[in-house]
């Protein structure tokens, strides 16, 4: 999970590995991850149906997307026009009715189970039936999931990694009921999307937060024991295991709150002491410190440089 400028294809690649029977796509939730997803979908030759609670998120998520596409047209990635299409086909709505002709929905909400529920019972009410249903959760069950709807084998869990546009690969998780055709589907639209893809099975935090949050947990108890200050933890993993950058610096970008939530699905799920979460990451939560979004995580961000918080 690298911060950075996103990285794309040639313009002269767009479209020319599209998935036939996905045409359009919506996607609920313009935070983080779901701008991410409609800045790719929508470079990538997909019409984009974008949804959010208020028009003020819509309206920031947008100005996230430009900005990105401002940057890779600044390292010569994409062409002025490639900005102008992109643009005209990301529409916005707060209402989920927009997506009664969707091919694709795609939800990319908070992690909490019962907001993603509750969305999925909205979107099963308005997209057609051909519609496949896909959740970008990093750690619930996504059989679960798929259960709450009316089209359980047409569910699929797509993981995404953050930055989307910037990161290569993506999570392919099926649910119990998910049948050939929707998997099928979701391999060649990542491939569409020039994302490399890893299958993972449905079990708590898949693969990649599996290994990569306990280990962020982790850090989180180093500190919270003494063991090191926020900087020595971060310098000894960025140098000491070649990480790209410490795992406290990491956590403040992927969100305590998020780190929180798939430690509770790794020790709900998996009933192993192990992934008992940090009390000190709780803490963090609680105060609503949960990272760079809030201004406050293991670093201060309300200056023109990060310094650690404790």
């Amino acid at each position: 999970m690298l911060r950075g400028t996103s990285e794309v294809y040639p313009s002269s690649c767009l479209k020319e590995n599209r998935v036939v029977n996905i045409k359009k796509v919506g996607i609920v939730g313009a935070g983080q991850m779901g701008n991410g997803i409609a800045h790719i979908c929508a470079l990538s030759g997909y019409d984009v149906v974008l949804s959010d609670v208020s028009q003020d998120r819509l309206d920031q998520a947008l100005g996230e997307i430009e900005t990105n596409l401002a940057r890779q047209l600044a390292r010569e990635l994409i062409q002025l026009s490639d900005i102008e299409q992109t643009r005209a086909r990301i529409s916005l709505t707060t209402d989920l009715a927009a997506f009664a002709n969707v091919d694709l929905a795609i939800e990319a909400a908070t992690e909490r189970r019962e907001t993603k529920e509750q969305i999925f019972s909205q979107l099963c009410a308005v997209v057609p039936d051909h519609t496949i249903l896909a959740t970008n959760t990093s750690s619930i069950s996504v059989t679960r999931l798929a259960s709450t709807t009316d089209r359980p084998e047409k569910f699929i869990g797509l993981h995404f990694m953050n930055p989307v546009p910037l990161m290569k690969l993506m999570e392919i998780i099926r649910g119990l009921a998910t049948d050939q055709a929707t998997y099928d589907a979701a391999i060649a639209f990542a491939d569409s999307l020039g994302k490399t893809t890893t299958n993972a099975e449905d079990y708590p935090a898949f693969i990649v937060n599996r290994v990569l949050i306990p280990m962020i947990n982790e850090a989180i108890y180093a500190l919270y024991e003494g063991v090191g200050t926020v900087e020595s933890i971060d310098t000894a993993m960025r140098l000491g295991a070649n990480h790209p950058m410490g795992p406290l610096t990491l956590a403040d970008f992927i969100g305590l709150d998020t780190c929180l939530s798939i430690m509770q699905v790794l020790h709900d799920g998996l009933a192993d002491t192990k992934y008992r979460p940090c009390p000190l990451l709780v803490k963090y939560v609680e105060a609503g410190w949960v990272g760079r979004k809030a201004g406050r995580g293991f670093y201060d961000y309300r200056g023109d440089t990060p310094v650690p918080s404790r």
